[in-house]
């Protein structure tokens, strides 16, 4: 696409400051009208909605499934925090739980269970939007009953079961896909500008706006993590001289294997070295992800959660982080996961199907009409606009 343009002297670009006031105009109008089109038009990043759905869900019934034996110790009526000094505490702090509804047994473990299947049922999709809203609640209320055994990834996890409230997390990789897939088009009979047209059509929209806000804030709120954590190191001399990981290998509370901890501690200057470069990954975090330099640093934080959890012990942090880094990868990055995923499928033997149709949903064909088509599309897009044959 060419435009046409004055020609300059020598070829230098015009300053804004040369421009006329009307291409200031048309600019800023551009942009804002750019800006309105991404927000409203289109839901972005599905897959990685979709990741973040199957993640937090698979790692908080791993939780639940992890501590079955200690529940009633750590959340329970035999807990040593019991329910009514539980209360006490939600009366100062405002929190509120389920769980200290009642006193009985029999209700915790009615809502444990319910917890596990709510858990699964957001794992695998099932009326995402419901259940999605039931997660949190059940997230918070443990939470808040055990609130000092709860730490950093018990924090990022109900935040994320928060925010993932707004996004339209089922739309991919769900049961509510696939049922949404398996569903016959519409009969094709174009509908009148009516007032339910225009309601489908303002639902439409508000779902888009509401699940691009969604994984914004959920974006921002991993970069102020990383940010605030890399910033809070500088401040340490610890950090400042490479020492800091040499004290925390040889924390006693942090040493699910005493002799792996050793070993790594006797290499000091990559343990040094770890250090700066700690530091360096959380701080420069929210300044790269708007370039290729975003995927090294994602694939190196990956290699420290995953230290993290091998070396001190927290596997239930070390997922939360690896998880909300999953939000900054394109959905282009998910759709190459199809073809690696159906050769896989493929291996075990069981049958060949379109793996590839159920990763990658299309909208249903649009009726070419002159009327206005309110039937709103797959992918979430904004419905109600006017066909011409």
């Amino acid at each position: 696409m060419t435009t046409d343009q004055a020609p300059c002297v020598a070829g230098a670009p015009q300053r804004a400051a040369d421009r006329p006031a009307g291409a200031i105009a048309q600019w800023l109008f551009d942009r804002i009208t750019a800006l309105q089109s991404l927000l409203i038009e289109h839901p972005v990043s599905l897959y990685a909605a979709a990741a973040l759905r199957i993640g937090y869900g698979f790692l908080y019934l791993f939780f639940l499934l992890r501590e079955f034996p200690n529940r009633d110790e750590i959340w329970g009526p035999g807990s040593p925090w019991t329910p009514g000094l539980a209360r006490q505490l939600f009366g100062q702090t405002g929190w509120s739980s389920i769980l200290t509804l009642s006193d009985s047994r029999l209700y915790f473990e009615f809502c444990y269970a319910a917890a596990l299947i709510i858990s699964a049922l957001l794992m695998l999709g099932w009326r995402t939007r419901a259940v999605s809203v039931l997660f949190a609640l059940i997230v918070a209320s443990f939470h808040a009953r055990a609130i000092f055994m709860t730490d950093g990834g018990d924090n990022l996890i109900l935040l994320m079961a928060l925010y993932l409230t707004l996004t339209a997390c089922g739309r991919r990789w769900s049961l509510d896909a696939r049922r949404s897939r398996l569903k016959s088009p519409p009969a094709g009979l174009p509908q009148t500008d009516s007032f339910g047209c225009q309601l489908r059509y303002a639902r439409a929209t508000l779902t888009t706006v509401m699940h691009n806000c969604g994984m914004f804030i959920i974006a921002v709120q991993v970069c102020f993590l990383y940010g605030c954590a890399g910033l809070y190191k500088v401040q340490g001399s610890s950090w400042g001289n490479g020492t800091a990981l040499h004290y925390v290998l040889n924390l006693r509370l942090f040493q699910p294997w005493p002799a792996l901890s050793h070993m790594v501690d006797e290499h000091s200057v990559l343990i040094s070295i770890a250090a700066y470069l700690t530091v360096l990954l959380q701080v420069s975090f929210p300044f790269v992800l708007f370039g290729r330099l975003k995927y090294p640093v994602l694939t190196m934080l990956l290699g420290m959660h995953l230290s993290i959890a091998l070396l001190m012990g927290l596997p239930l942090f070390s997922g939360a982080m690896i998880i909300a880094d999953a939000v900054f990868l394109p959905d282009r990055f998910y759709r190459a996961l199809a073809p690696l995923w159906q050769r896989a499928y493929r291996r075990t033997g069981v049958g060949k199907i379109r793996l590839q149709r159920g990763l990658e949903l299309h909208a249903f064909p649009k009726a070419r009409t002159d009327k206005l088509d309110c039937t709103p599309t797959r992918d979430g897009a904004v419905a109600g606009r006017k066909h011409t044959p």
